[in-house]
């Protein structure tokens, strides 16, 4: 045999072991090298050197009824695997950082700084936000076509938000037809009535028609500016594909269940003349919308449609068999909170009128059954509340454990600060540590891709 063939049986033999020691993603590697679709190498650099650290400092913008609890419960777990702390609310915050007060890092709970990651709902403050993290932050948000989401906010805060209620007969065609009967911009709870998206994003969703447009474009470069991906919740999984790709994280790392669903019975089918009210009432929205909605499918052409397509097509699969693993070999069944046994898996219901469904881990799987951790099937599905106090708990734990002097003295300092928030325990509508010690880490069992 020739030194020249010895030497690429060598380089064979090396890549194989290579790729099969960092985390067995042999035949994905091998799927993107047919494809040219080199970034699909997951964690290892594209220059063949060594491989590239998970990036761990996220921002990320948790709008309203777009699909971020999904997101979130992707972060969330993503944070316990690695041993990263989460940004968490205080106490008198509730599960938000005092929304829709704008953010704060006085709302942060101190058991819960320096955060790796901020997730939880929170009206945007670039520079609140940059006092707590790091200058290498990523920061992430996503958005939804501006029907659709509307439709969702009319029917989820119906018996909350003021502008909502007083329509008569819960009727989102008369609401439309007249908003301004029925909006009013400073009462509590408007900023479900009207520029959601805009008003998450720290920006002005009153500002003049005249002006409007105008705005609405400056707004959208200072988005720009500040969010390294926006996601777009109708291209989810295409979106996760960027997601994935910016922080260079696994295909484990981002698999998912969609939570915070509502029945079908709740939904309201809508018109054209609807859609078009809608993006009328909401332009701001509108024009945010449309603009990230073009710069996602930029950077998708950008890394090329047949390496999309596959990278989802593997995504889904390997998704597909986590929640079987999960769920005795079958997809999950939605359930309404009431069949639900487990109270720790019961989503949250914003009304009688709106039905929100969850999941419930069969009674019959064990660990050894499914080959996976109970626990890491139950926060699969676990809803935002529940998620976010567990993680809160955990947390404390852990700060007081390492710093038990110092919790004490922040007890009595946070006792005051509860008096200074003064936050309307109405205000908060369910949407759906200094230093580190080694936690046990949930780890994904990796199975083989049918």
């Amino acid at each position: 045999m020739s030194q020249k063939k010895i030497f690429l049986v060598l380089v064979a033999i090396t890549t194989v072991s290579f790729l099969l020691h960092h985390g067995g993603h042999l035949s994905w590697t091998m799927e993107a090298f047919r494809l040219g679709c080199s970034s699909m190498r997951f964690s290892f650099s594209t220059d063949g050197g060594s491989p590239r650290h998970k990036h761990t400092s996220v921002v990320f913008l948790k709008t309203h009824k777009t699909a971020s609890t999904t997101v979130q419960n992707i972060l969330f777990r993503f944070a316990e695997r690695n041993n990263l702390t989460v940004a968490l609310p205080v106490t008198a915050c509730d599960h938000q950082f005092c929304y829709p007060r704008l953010f704060s890092s006085h709302f942060v709970h101190p058991h819960t700084t320096p955060p790796d990651i901020i997730t939880n709902h929170l009206r945007f403050s670039r520079s609140e936000v940059h006092r707590l993290m790091p200058n290498d932050t990523v920061y992430i948000t996503i958005l939804r076509e501006p029907g659709a989401m509307f439709e969702s906010l009319f029917s989820y805060y119906n018996q909350y938000c003021q502008s909502f209620k007083r329509v008569p007969n819960g009727s989102l065609e008369a609401f439309l037809d007249e908003p301004w009967s029925y909006y009013r911009p400073e009462e509590k709870d408007a900023m479900y009535a009207r520029n959601t998206l805009t008003f998450d994003l720290g920006g002005d969703k009153d500002r003049p028609s005249a002006d409007a447009k105008m705005y609405a474009k400056r707004f959208a470069a200072e988005v720009e500016r500040t969010f390294s991906l926006v996601m777009i919740a109708e291209y989810f999984d295409e979106s996760l594909v960027l997601l994935r790709r910016l922080l260079s994280w696994d295909l484990e790392d981002v698999l998912y269940v969609k939570l915070n669903m509502r029945t079908a019975s709740s939904k309201s089918s809508l018109s054209s003349e609807l859609r078009a009210k809608i993006r009328s009432w909401n332009a701001i929205d509108a024009v945010l919308y449309d603009h990230f909605n073009a710069s996602l499918w930029r950077q998708l052409n950008a890394i090329g449609l047949a390496c999309v397509a596959r990278e989802v097509q593997l995504l889904r699969r390997a998704r597909d068999q986590l929640v079987r693993s999960c769920f005795g070999g079958r997809l999950p069944q939605l359930r309404s909170a009431a069949q639900i046994t487990n109270k720790d898996l019961r989503p949250w219901q914003p009304s009688s009128k709106v039905a929100i469904v969850g999941y419930d881990l069969p009674a019959n799987i064990s660990n050894k059954s499914s080959g996976l951790p109970q626990e890491m099937c139950l926060k699969l599905i676990m809803p935002e509340v529940q998620y976010t106090r567990l993680l809160l708990r955990s947390e404390s734990l852990r700060y007081r454990n390492r710093f038990p002097l110092r919790s004490s003295q922040q007890t009595l300092k946070r006792s005051g600060q509860r008096r200074e928030i003064s936050v309307l325990s109405s205000t908060q509508r369910p949407s759906g540590a200094l230093g580190r010690t080694t936690r046990g880490n949930l780890r994904f069992t990796q199975q083989p891709i049918n």
